[in-house]
């Protein structure tokens, strides 16, 4: 039997249809898809509060106009997957949003071999953010060191342009970003549950491997308790720099060595992306390096910080990296914001120079002003 398609008078008065058959399913939503796929519908699962219907109203009919229909909308289109309308349907509310870009779907998938069947499946940035991810597909999908810096200017530019219109994300991550690592192109999706600082706040606290120390440092606290740490900008400027970091040399900038207790999983999860998160790359306290033996194999190349150290990325986004885990790792008042990133990122551009290696997977290298300078990927 062929599923029912169901069709009602969306919040600005179009007709909106859907198939009933569930195509994806989160923590939060139910996603179906237009008879013509040109876009989804995904239904929230709890009906928000008033607050909530307000802040989604806000984001599809005021901060979407702002932005899309401005001077440059055109190309902020290419940056976002952003909700068009919404409908309210037997008591359950529901975002129209279009449907992704082909280019963030695998046009090659998985590697040759690999059990994986993701031809076809979204680009979630998960599978470009370790060497093991990387490993899983096939070559003609990981695009080249170049292609990923083009790709996070993009990044860089679409948090900058939120912060710019007084937004935070809130839940950046390689979650809720997809790319397109050879063409260069990134995408920012799920934007429903986007900060408006003061007036609607935060109903997440991020993904992990993403979340700022200070958030986790104070979530026992209570909700309401002043020194609660929420998600903000300053949120926002930690995750995109764990993200511009991950895509470049493909490790997690705080998960090292170091246990803080032995007893506790959880505990020792908190601590050591909490309050006394530590670098892996700290110049000066070496205890959280991260240990090759327990790494898988086809990471060991990508987490040895003695030949790669994040200092191959050149001398506009060192500086960059300093900021935002050492210095600014637990003052949020110091990291570099989502300008400065766009910033040093294109400008590193300059200075890439093309590997001698045929064979080299990474193809791009920043040309320093050492001695004895040679392709750090694959020493060349």
């Amino acid at each position: 039997m062929m599923p029912e398609t169901f069709t009602c008078t969306s919040i600005s008065g179009n007709g909106i249809s859907w198939v009933d058959e569930i195509i994806g399913s989160g923590y939060m939503k139910d996603v179906y898809l237009s008879p013509d796929r040109s876009y989804v519908v995904q239904m929230l699962k709890t009906r928000p509060d008033q607050n909530g219907i307000d802040r989604l109203r806000s984001l599809i009919f005021e901060k979407r106009y702002t932005i899309f229909l401005a001077a440059g909308g055109d190309y902020w289109r290419r940056l976002f997957v952003w909700p068009a309308d919404m409908i309210d349907h037997n008591g359950r509310v529901g975002l129209v949003v279009p449907a992704y870009p082909k280019a963030f779907y695998f046009e090659h998938g998985q590697a040759p071999g690999s059990p994986l069947e993701l031809k076809g499946k979204e680009k979630h940035g998960k599978w470009f953010a370790t060497g093991w991810h990387r490993s899983c597909l096939d070559p003609r999908e990981l695009g080249t060191w170049w292609s990923h810096i083009q790709m996070l200017v993009q990044l860089a530019q679409a948090v900058r342009l939120l912060h710019a219109v007084g937004l935070a994300h809130s839940d950046l991550s390689y979650k809720t970003v997809l790319l397109d690592p050879s063409r260069g192109s990134a995408c920012v999706i799920d934007v429903d549950g986007l900060v408006v600082p003061g007036q609607f706040p935060p109903e997440v606290e991020g993904t992990p491997d993403f979340i700022a120390p200070e958030v986790i440092a104070t979530r026992h606290l209570r909700f309401d308790d002043p020194l609660r740490k929420r998600p903000n900008r300053s949120t926002d400027q930690h995750a995109l720099a764990v993200l511009i970091y991950m895509y470049l040399l493909y490790r997690h900038p705080l998960r090292g060595r170091k246990v803080h207790d032995r007893d506790d999983s959880e505990r020792d999860e908190t601590l050591s992306m909490g309050e006394r998160a530590l670098f892996v790359e700290h110049p000066s306290d070496r205890s959280n390096r991260i240990r090759l033996e327990d790494e898988r194999k086809v990471n060991r190349k990508w987490c040895d910080t003695d030949k790669v150290p994040y200092e191959v990325l050149g001398p506009y986004l060192t500086p960059l990296v300093e900021r935002a885990f050492i210095t600014g790792l637990h003052a949020p008042g110091e990291r570099p914001s989502a300008g400065e990133w766009e910033d040093a990122l294109a400008r590193t551009v300059d200075l890439l120079v093309p590997c001698g290696n045929a064979r080299c997977e990474q193809k791009w290298f920043v040309l320093r002003s050492t001695p004895g300078q040679h392709c750090p990927f694959c020493g060349t």
